[in-house]
């Protein structure tokens, strides 16, 4: 399969990747970040994040955002800027929809508990885990664990890493030492990503009842969107009002995105994807929006994701995951038989391999299992439509 003939040159071209760990035939009418794509929206992780906590447990209304909404957002949204910068999509979506396989049950109250779980024992990173997902975990093939993915879609993947870490993983950990870059597609997949958290998180707060639109007019970002909002709607009200006002943050970011994008690509002169990993990095906010969206989280952090109730229904996650780890740790017997050999072939990652791969409903399935209570009440939001 050859390249778009949209491709710029210091886009990724899947004719020249750096290959897979295992070698194999060319597939026929798919390039190899297609065949990336499909693997992964194939596997059992990525069905599972259909069930996994973004920020409200799966169980308090089937219109919050999930891991797995939030991954096709991120793919939605990547793949609108990779276009705009003549980047290769198919890269770009498969980094999107692979990007959060690693996520424990109840978000990162799961992924805090398992790291404590694990200290000592090399600790929990869900970033990590993603790629312990495709490179390992994943049993689909005869040839070989995991799906095989492609360096580029590898490297995308792992957002961050330890040094010590990284030294263990070969050439994939080797820009985490020298202080180099990934492509640009995992660059923009990473961008994308927190434009959309930042956004559907608004949404999701105040459908939860846990925000009120008028704490949001202290955002500059948001309050700049919503004046244009009731000024070329006037009377406009409800979710309406949020979503009108919403889709213009989103357009506003990524048309800033570009803008800035563009101009460190040109000024950087990079003419292939190695050059782009030697460069600094080159998509990225302008200075003023980095601060309008550097508010924005902050104002999340402080009034949705360290609300009293969420902190409250958080703390009862992170008990969930521990008496779980704690339950098997002291009896591996009540694992499922693979998970038990596992235990005996490496340890205690095993168990933290078993339960981070837990939808939050199996979870708290297995927690009454194991414990013989009933499940915890996992619920933060007031309302919901």
């Amino acid at each position: 399969m050859r390249a778009p003939a949209a491709l710029a040159r210091w886009g990724c071209d899947p004719a020249t990747s750096r290959g897979r760990r295992h070698p194999e035939p060319r597939a026929g009418t798919r390039s190899e970040f297609q065949r990336d794509r499909d693997r992964i929206v194939h596997c059992t992780a990525f069905r599972r994040l259909e069930y996994k906590t973004q920020v409200f447990v799966n169980h308090e209304g089937d219109l919050f955002r999930t891991r797995l909404t939030h991954s096709i957002e991120v793919a939605q949204i990547g793949r609108s800027i990779g276009r705009n910068l003549g980047l290769n999509e198919d890269l770009i979506e498969a980094i999107a929809l692979a990007h959060d396989l690693g996520h424990t049950p109840f978000g990162h109250a799961g992924q805090d508990a398992l790291h404590a779980c694990m200290h000592g024992h090399g600790g929990f990173e869900h970033n990590l885990q993603s790629l312990r997902v495709v490179d390992e975990l994943e049993q689909r093939y005869a040839a070989f664990d995991g799906l095989n993915l492609c360096f580029e879609t590898r490297e995308g993947i792992l957002k961050h890493c330890r040094q010590e870490d990284a030294r263990a993983l070969g050439e994939l950990g080797e820009r985490f030492l020298l202080r180099r870059q990934p492509s640009l597609e995992a660059q923009v997949a990473n961008l994308a990503d927190e434009i959309a958290y930042n956004n559907h998180d608004i949404d999701d707060g105040l459908r939860s009842g846990l925000l009120r639109i008028g704490q949001l007019d202290r955002i500059e970002l948001f309050a700049a969107h919503r004046r244009t909002v009731e000024r070329l709607h006037p009377g406009i009200t409800g979710r309406r009002l949020v979503h009108e006002t919403i889709r213009r943050m989103i357009d506003d970011l990524v048309v800033d995105l570009l803008a800035e994008s563009r101009r460190r690509v040109d000024a950087a002169a990079v003419a292939s994807p190695d050059e782009v990993r030697a460069a600094p990095p080159l998509v990225a906010f302008s200075p003023a929006m980095r601060e309008r969206s550097a508010q924005l989280k902050r104002f999340l952090h402080a009034g949705l994701y360290r609300h009293p109730r969420v902190d409250e229904t958080m703390d009862r996650a992170r008990a969930v995951v521990r008496r779980l780890f704690d339950a098997y740790a002291a009896d591996p017997s009540r694992l499922p038989g693979e998970h038990r050999e596992r235990v005996q072939a490496i340890g205690l990652r095993a168990i933290a391999d078993y339960i981070a791969g837990m939808t939050d409903r199996f979870a708290l399935r297995e927690h009454a299992r194991l414990t013989g209570e009933p499940p915890p009440r996992l619920s933060c939001a007031d309302a919901t439509d």
